[in-house]
């Protein structure tokens, strides 16, 4: 379909807002690497939401400002984080199982494609010239209570993310369990791909044809 001029969609930040508005207070949470680590910076402190780190942080706190960063202290993408009162560091390998063990009750991956079914492909295009990095992705997959993936809607070149069937090699299989993209939120449910929200002025008939998966409506 040929899409209107200018129309509107969400910013990185606001996505980002938008995930962090659905976490309820006092959630274990992990924040994958790239678009998901700019949650952080988004939760209310009140609201006691534990952040974890594959790399062995429990209570990581938002990204710290510039020129006060700490270089020992980063998160899974080798980024520079803060943490709160009451963190605390661990062994990677118990990190790990923390994830494995169901102990986290969300996490927030990107991801490359996710299925009308809630399989998610994010570690690896197939490309020949890509690196293959799955790092803690297909643990964090299906080891928390609920997947939330956090990515633009479209390719750069405008081919849809959501697909019928994934691609590219798989992370997980029926993993997902919500969308957050800057055109729409999306649960995954038995029937197929539930618009909650439209972050877009696109219609859902619009949407769903850009997709190229029938998105059921939202409840009233």
């Amino acid at each position: 379909m040929s899409l209107p001029n200018n129309f509107r969609r969400a910013t990185r930040d606001q996505i980002a807002a938008r995930v962090a508005a659905d976490i309820p207070p006092g959630a274990y949470v992990n924040l994958g690497i790239g678009l998901p680590t700019l949650v952080a910076n988004h939760l209310d402190p009140v609201r006691e939401i534990i952040l974890h780190t594959e790399n062995g942080l429990l209570g990581m706190g938002p990204a710290p400002a510039a020129g006060s960063e700490d270089w020992d202290l980063i998160n899974a993408g080798k980024q520079p984080v803060t943490q709160v009162a009451g963190a605390s560091f661990f062994h990677h390998a118990d990190s790990f199982a923390m994830m494995r063990g169901g102990h986290l009750d969300i996490c927030v991956l990107g991801g490359f494609q996710v299925s009308e079914t809630g399989d998610l492909a994010n570690w690896h295009t197939g490309a020949p010239d890509a690196i293959p990095a799955v790092g803690g992705a297909m643990d964090l997959a299906i080891g928390a209570k609920k997947v939330f993936v956090m990515m633009e809607h479209l390719t750069k070149s405008g081919e849809s993310k959501i697909v019928r069937q994934c691609s590219y090699p798989l992370t997980g299989v029926g993993c997902v369990t919500r969308i957050y993209t800057d055109l729409a939120v999306l649960d995954v449910e038995s029937a197929g791909l539930r618009i909650v929200e439209l972050l877009t002025d696109l219609s859902a008939s619009q949407l769903s044809e850009i997709s190229g998966v029938t998105l059921l409506p939202a409840l009233q």
